[in-house]
């Protein structure tokens, strides 16, 4: 038996290694520059259209999820305690070149991201309640004519979304609680399953709701809080960009002879938390995408929202904790202060005792929120491979026991087989939409032709022969 776990545990450490330590980075990399090209740098080109889009987001849904709620559902997963935590361990390890990398795999990430939810858009189903289902598995099937490979993709991302992680959510919350506040693991668990199991048994438009209500409340007061310490140590704010800039490019280290390696610490560090907290070409926001019933009335607006979700996680979000460590001057290399203890030091630091419960308060929200947005990505590829209500009740009951044993219990293996269950399903999702850019791209000059005709954007499918052969005649 021994024997059998320790060769699964070579299997998956050497797997993790591969995809993570080089074919993921260079393929997200590699197909974000591909698509911010040939989309014509559409993150800088329409910046300003992202906002004008999100004005108006809450309107038009007529009963079903409307823009914002699946903005907000997408936002839910991605920010999780990896924006704290992910951050402070980029930080510490390959130093505030990290950050510069971070933001760059952002704004790269962000064509990636509207690639995969426009095609969410375009090839969801209807789901008969005024809502939608949709994502890879979806265009995997429809677009590519490849069902198998939509049910492993849509296998992954219940392993690694639905139920693993969760479990890991869970367990940073427990953690948090019990530093700041001294409670019991397990009482933490049975909570958290109190609170997560009236809102996944009220389905995706219960979790939708919930989502649109805490994300811009939790997102607002964090970024608020990173402000106070900015404004009180205004004056570094000059030697933390200059020093964020000159450690990407190892130019701190040059005189030391340590260039290459300190840019290369940097450059994995920073790249990999972007890779990890934004999620642009993972394939898990297009199944929020999906869901929404989008205004304007076309595939490629929801591409424009989810844009910006990239945009609010990675530069705004991360860069908030980064500003907290750099300017409290508590990031020492070989300290071992680092994760969340080191965000939660930095900021005691700078605003005094309240700032460690205003951590495990945020960890709380953030970690809470991501729970029920993996949970509902999980439910909509249940759906998709098994189409019966029994499945969806087994799954729910199989996630609040997951948030109940992630609360107890460190579970290292099966954290390390949901990394690589993520990194497979990215893997199938970055081929996905790499074959179906075209139709992405087609849409975007759609929607693009119409602006500038000085109409509002709406679909024809007939416009798209061979999609309209594709597509849900009862979606579009």
């Amino acid at each position: 038996m021994e024997l059998l776990k320790n060769l699964f545990v070579s299997i998956v450490d050497t797997g993790n290694s591969l995809l993570w330590g080089s074919v993921l980075i260079y393929l997200l990399i590699g197909l974000g520059l591909y698509f911010t090209v040939r989309s014509g740098f559409i993150q800088f080109r329409n910046f300003g259209h992202m906002f004008k889009l999100m004005a108006d987001s809450r309107n038009g849904a007529s009963g079903g999820i409307s823009s914002f709620q699946a903005f907000s559902t997408s936002l839910a997963a991605r920010v999780g305690t990896g924006n704290m935590a992910g951050v402070a361990v980029a930080l510490y390890l390959g130093g505030p070149g990290a950050i510069f990398w971070m933001w760059l795999t952002a704004l790269v990430g962000m064509a990636t991201s509207f690639v995969e939810s426009t095609l969410a858009q375009a090839y969801k189903v209807n789901h008969n309640d005024k809502t939608y289902r949709g994502g890879p598995a979806y265009y995997i099937e429809k677009g590519l004519g490849q069902r198998w490979l939509g049910i492993l993709f849509a296998l992954c991302l219940i392993i690694a979304f639905g139920l693993a992680f969760n479990g890991v959510q869970s367990n940073s919350i427990a953690a948090a609680m019990n530093t700041a506040f001294g409670f019991n693991d397990l009482a933490v668990g049975i909570g958290l399953a109190l609170v997560t199991a009236p809102v996944i048994f009220g389905g995706m438009r219960s979790v939708a709701r919930v989502a649109e209500l805490i994300v811009p409340f939790m997102a607002l007061a964090y970024l608020l809080v990173a402000l106070v310490v900015v404004g009180m140590n205004i004056e570094q704010l000059p030697a933390v960009l200059s020093s964020i800039v000159k450690s990407a490019f190892g130019l701190e280290q040059a005189a030391g002879g340590a260039m290459g390696y300190a840019i290369a610490q940097a450059m994995m560090h920073g790249i990999k938390r972007g890779l990890f907290s934004n999620e642009a070409g993972m394939g898990s926001a297009p199944n929020a995408a999906a869901t929404a019933t989008t205004k304007p009335n076309h595939p490629a607006a929801q591409g424009y929202v989810q844009m910006l979700g990239v945009f609010i996680d990675t530069i705004v979000i991360c860069t908030a904790t980064a500003s907290i460590i750099l300017m409290s001057g508590m990031l020492e290399p070989e300290s071992g202060l680092t994760g969340i203890a080191l965000t939660q030091e930095a900021l005691v630091s700078q605003v005094g005792d309240w700032g460690a419960a205003f951590i495990a308060i945020a960890i709380l929200l953030f970690a809470f929120t991501s729970i029920i947005a993996n949970y509902s990505y999980g439910e909509s590829n249940i759906e998709y491979i098994f189409k019966c209500r029994k499945a969806i009740l087994l799954y729910r009951i199989a996630v609040l026991a997951m948030v109940l044993m992630g609360a107890v219990m460190d579970l290292p293996l099966i954290w390390s087989f949901a990394d690589l269950s993520m990194g497979m399903m990215a893997v199938i999702n970055l081929v996905a939409i790499a074959l179906l850019s075209g139709v992405a791209f087609a849409l975007m000059k759609d929607y693009e032709d119409q602006r500038r005709a000085g109409k509002k954007p709406t679909f024809d499918r007939t416009k798209f022969p061979k999609l309209d052969k594709q597509i849900d005649k009862d979606a579009w």
